[in-house]
């Protein structure tokens, strides 16, 4: 049960976290799959924000609240910090919460087009889960987890595309290192509203499972130029092992409120 638990809260996480700026090209949150275009030199994103997986029946996992921060350090460099207060209610199980992993990373975007160039946006987001969160009692993976994705992006008109994937470095008992791809279609529908939808699929994440795969229907509501409302919902798409099966949990959301610099 302790590895159910640390299992379905680090892919929880997982649907939970991406990155960044607003505007017609938002990317990144509310979604999982993620994008190459760092925030702008000197420029802060802060992002208050809940979410979570939940299965009919049995667990429901999440972070309530998480805080995102990300900061232009260089021309193409973003770096990326996420703390979270976790919660996990496994079923017929008591409610956990406290501090869940710490995400760290920094995006480079290495290929960056003229408006008017044929070809994407590239670069590339390494990621590090550090486990401070209690594995006991389903409040993190209780390993170190890497991610090394590589990302594109092309914007035109009303517009925007994204996607790609990476490896995931998964040690720990049970777990296997796996792939995950992803890849959205965004429109600006009015000047403040932004609609995407997204579909994702990871390989096997633990010894017995089959490869899963998910989608997101979601949005960015911008209040100001600086405050903006972020918002997804969909199938998760995320495995556990469980004596050798597997167990999807089938619902996830995603709802931050956004300040930009």
């Amino acid at each position: 049960m302790q590895r159910l638990r640390s299992r379905r809260w680090a892919q929880s996480m997982l649907a939970a976290l991406a990155a960044l700026a607003a505007g017609a090209a938002q990317a990144g949150p509310p979604y999982v799959t993620d994008d190459p275009e760092p925030v702008e030199l000197g420029h802060w994103e802060v992002y208050g924000f809940t979410a979570g997986a939940h299965q009919h029946s049995a667990n429901t996992s999440g972070v309530l609240p998480g805080l995102e921060v990300n900061y232009g350090a260089a021309p193409g460099l973003q770096l990326h910090a996420i703390l979270n207060y976790a919660y996990d209610v496994p079923s017929g199980g008591s409610w956990h919460s406290g501090l869940g992993d710490t995400e760290l990373g920094l995006k480079y975007r290495f290929v960056n087009p003229e408006k008017d160039d044929w070809y994407p946006q590239v670069g590339i987001f390494p990621l590090l889960e550090v486990p401070t969160g209690d594995a006991s009692h389903g409040l993190g993976t209780g390993q170190t987890l890497a991610f090394l994705p590589v990302w594109l992006q092309k914007d035109w008109d009303e517009w925007t595309t994204y996607g790609g994937g990476g490896y995931w470095i998964n040690p720990g008992p049970g777990n296997r290192n796996y792939w995950f791809f992803g890849w959205l279609l965004q429109r600006q529908v009015t000047k403040s509203l932004a609609l995407g939808v997204e579909v994702f699929h990871q390989t096997p994440s633990v010894d017995g499972g089959n490869g899963v795969s998910g989608f997101n229907l979601g949005g960015v509501f911008d209040f100001t130029e600086r405050h903006h409302l972020l918002f997804s919902a969909g199938r998760g798409g995320q495995q556990y092992a469980v004596d050798g099966a597997g167990i999807t949990m089938p619902f996830a959301y995603y709802l931050a409120f956004q300040w930009t610099s």
